[in-house]
């Protein structure tokens, strides 16, 4: 740990938990399911356990331990991809509930070290808004995460609007988590195993995060704002070639475009936020601060699936002003996600 940097404040934003309900659940649907399918196939190799799996289920344990070795001072917990996306509406209904339920207990113990992010079912637009309503702005969590695709389909169709409309009431963010491209574009990763966090994953979720800003959402809604992970899903580096061909094509007679206030770059700049998740690398750090502002991106490990030690070390040590880097670390989570600075 850098000598320089031991009071850096360092809060996590994109760290996974998984509970024994949600993990009965989807080791039924493995069992069950005999085709293919990319996010259960990847659950097949963690239904026996494993270092991955155990961290996951612990919360209070060895989680802490690594979060205090690492300096790391709190975590901003989500429910593990796919969440609870891939099940029957009822199911998936009463696995939200029960993870919230089971986070909030976790973060009453520890309120210096955890905060959250609320788990809700997007294949009931209904009972979804019940869960942010009962837990984002009854209870207090810091947000909504939802992983990309839920029933091959994106946030951009209207029958979800209710959902997004209740994140922007909440006044608290949408976390945009990944997940394998749908089954719509993923033949095309299949024969070398692309479908994951190699290069899927991030396919995936930038195509949604770019079809979110497309489809009008954030005229509907110009106060909703959204986070994405891994360095922006690649978004950030095409912006200048985004609003290039959006302009361009948008303008042949043609086109199907909807036409928007702001250009895709302007709305990208005002209603996101990226996160640093698996990326510990200064290049795009930087970069992205360049382009997208020194407020608008913040630090994540992405835990367990990453290194704590490695992430936090990068974080204290990579070339950006510490004024900045004390933004990226902590101060811009504290303010996007609501979370108490200490006092």
């Amino acid at each position: 740990m850098s000598e320089k940097h031991d009071n850096l404040r360092i809060i996590a934003t994109e760290e996974a938990f998984a509970t024994p309900a949600q993990m009965a659940a989807i080791q039924q649907l493995v069992s069950a399911h005999t085709g293919y399918d990319a996010d259960l196939n990847l659950w097949r190799r963690m239904a026996g356990g494993g270092i991955l799996t155990d961290r996951l289920l612990d919360l209070e344990g060895e989680r802490i331990a690594i979060m205090d070795a690492a300096g790391i001072d709190m975590h901003l917990l989500s429910l593990t991809s796919t969440g609870v996306q891939m099940f029957a509406a009822d199911k998936a209904i009463a696995i939200a509930q029960d993870a919230n339920d089971l986070m909030l207990g976790a973060i009453e113990r520890n309120l210096t070290r955890f905060t959250g992010l609320a788990t809700v079912p997007p294949q009931a637009p209904a009972e979804a808004v019940k869960e942010i309503e009962r837990v984002v702005i009854g209870r207090g969590l810091n947000g909504v995460v939802i992983n990309s695709h839920t029933d091959d389909e994106f946030l951009s169709e209207e029958k979800y609007w209710p959902i997004l409309e209740a994140i922007e009431a909440s006044g608290k963010p949408l976390y945009l988590h990944p997940r394998a491209p749908n089954r719509h574009m993923i033949a095309a990763y299949r024969p070398d195993e692309l479908e994951y966090a190699i290069w899927g994953y991030a396919a995936e979720t930038g195509l949604h995060g770019l079809r979110l800003i497309t489809s009008g959402v954030f005229e509907r809604f110009p106060k909703l704002k959204v986070v994405l992970g891994h360095m922006g899903e690649s978004i950030p580096y095409w912006l200048y070639r985004i609003d290039y061909m959006h302009r361009m094509t948008g303008e042949w007679e043609e086109s199907h475009r909807k036409k928007l206030s702001l250009t895709p770059g302007e709305t990208f700049r005002r209603n996101f936020a990226i996160t640093t998740s698996g990326m510990n690398w200064d290049p795009p750090l930087k970069f992205n601060i360049e382009v997208l502002g020194a407020d608008n991106v913040m630090f994540a490990v992405d835990y367990p699936y990453q290194e704590t030690h490695e992430a936090a070390d990068w974080i204290r040590a990579a070339d950006i002003p510490d004024d900045v880097r004390r933004k990226v670390a902590a101060t811009n989570a504290e303010r996007l996600f609501k979370i108490a600075t200490p006092v």
